[in-house]
């Protein structure tokens, strides 16, 4: 339907096409940007789930590992006290049409027991560095995951604006096109008919 505020001149019909050209446009740059953020995210997702599979067994080994110490060693809670905090992530940001992707960096730490040997022994040695493998995949997959769900954003957004586009504004730009278009070729052909009609009465006036 076409907008009734619009008024059916030569420069509302220029600039109507105008902004029609701009909306195609648009709609062109947000299918392409949903297209290329959809590609980016089912890469993501592939690594997502063999991330899952692996983190989740890691974790089961570890957990084991720990009931197997603490089996062994008793409560090891000072023991575990003693190891510090780890300071080695630090982010980063790539742009992907214009979403910021993270990037973790991870600064991998050594098997450097925090605890005398002869507070522990092997079982203990074997939980902490099952512990170090699931902190490394925790934050490779904190990074997939964050990534995707950014992405998933992104290209809801993208789609919503695209459908905007193409089933509100675009439509609407064509049906005033049309309105505007149709009302000045009435004009015209009016006008056309009293210029008939004038000179038809001049000739006759003439005679």
């Amino acid at each position: 339907m076409a907008n009734k505020q619009v008024f059916p001149t030569k420069g509302n019909l220029m600039a109507t096409k105008k902004s029609n050209s701009l909306a195609h446009l648009g709609y062109e740059l947000m299918d392409r940007k949903r297209n290329i953020l959809t590609r980016e995210m089912m890469q993501l997702l592939d690594d997502v789930k063999l991330l899952r599979d692996q983190i989740t067994e890691t974790y089961q080994e570890a957990y084991d590992a720990l009931q197997k110490a603490n089996m062994t060693l008793g409560v090891i809670s000072e023991m575990v006290d003693a190891v510090p905090v780890d300071t080695g992530i630090s982010i980063s940001y790539r742009s992907v049409m214009g979403v910021e992707i993270p990037k973790i960096s991870y600064e991998k730490q050594g098997m450097t027991f925090m605890y005398g040997f002869e507070s522990g022994n092997s079982k203990l040695d074997y939980a902490f560095q099952c512990f170090l493998r699931v902190k490394e995949l925790t934050v490779v997959l904190a990074e997939v995951e964050n990534s995707v769900y950014r992405l998933a954003n992104a290209i809801r957004k993208s789609q919503k604006r695209a459908n905007a586009l193409k089933n509100i504004v675009i439509p609407e730009f064509e049906a005033n096109i049309k309105f505007i278009s149709d009302a000045l070729e009435e004009k015209e052909r009016e006008e056309f008919s009293r210029q008939k009609v004038i000179k038809a009465t001049k000739d006759r006036q003439k005679k």
